[in-house]
């Protein structure tokens, strides 16, 4: 995947979800703009890539309690000049989670987010450009916990509004119980998981 790749998915990921079309117009408007979109170096913003990583059943969402941001989101991180972010997502979330097996549930991008973060030290505020895919663990489901993390921990879609209330993660949750991709089923029960399984 390169630059034109992800303006071509992002506009389809737009006709998909129409109310979400000024969001992807800021997007596009940014990647076409910013020839260094995708280094951390751009002081403005830069973009990233995440996993809405669920388990085989696809009723669980693995979080990461966030060291730096103090709340709990999904695995993701920093671009760092690559322009596939489906790759990048896809390390990310292996890096901070230990979980080798993972599979694409589609190659479709799943969520898009603009978002700020705080100025924090010498860096000051800038946006993440985040671009979501959508995973499924497939071995096993004992995670790890990186040094970017506070915890892990699966939580049911269903309960999501347990353990957070920013928009963007609802949202997900919100997609992924409507018309879950790849035809996972809906979540069966209500529980939350703070540890390894």
């Amino acid at each position: 995947m390169d630059r034109a790749d992800l303006i071509r998915a992002l506009r389809a990921y737009g006709a998909r979800w129409p109310a979400e079309a000024e969001t992807v117009r800021r997007f596009v408007d940014f990647l076409e703009t910013h020839p260094d979109a995708f280094a951390r170096s751009l002081a403005c913003g830069h973009v990233t890539g995440s996993a809405w990583l669920v388990d085989r059943a696809g009723a669980r969402v693995l979080l990461t309690h966030h060291k730096k941001l103090g709340i709990w989101v999904q695995l993701g991180g920093h671009a760092d000049g690559d322009a596939d972010v489906f790759r990048v997502a896809r390390r990310e979330a292996e890096e901070e989670s230990g979980l080798a097996d993972l599979e694409p549930v589609a190659a479709d991008i799943f969520d898009v987010d603009v978002h700020e973060i705080p100025a924090r030290g010498a860096e000051p505020a800038h946006l993440h450009w985040d671009v979501r895919y959508a995973f499924r663990a497939t071995g096993r489901e004992a995670f790890r916990v990186s040094d970017e993390s506070h915890a892990l921990a699966w939580i049911d879609v269903a309960a999501l509004e347990t353990v957070t209330r920013e928009e963007s993660m609802l949202r997900m949750a919100r997609k992924w119980r409507a018309a879950p991709p790849g035809g996972a089923g809906q979540p069966s029960s209500v529980r939350t998981t703070s540890a390894a399984e």
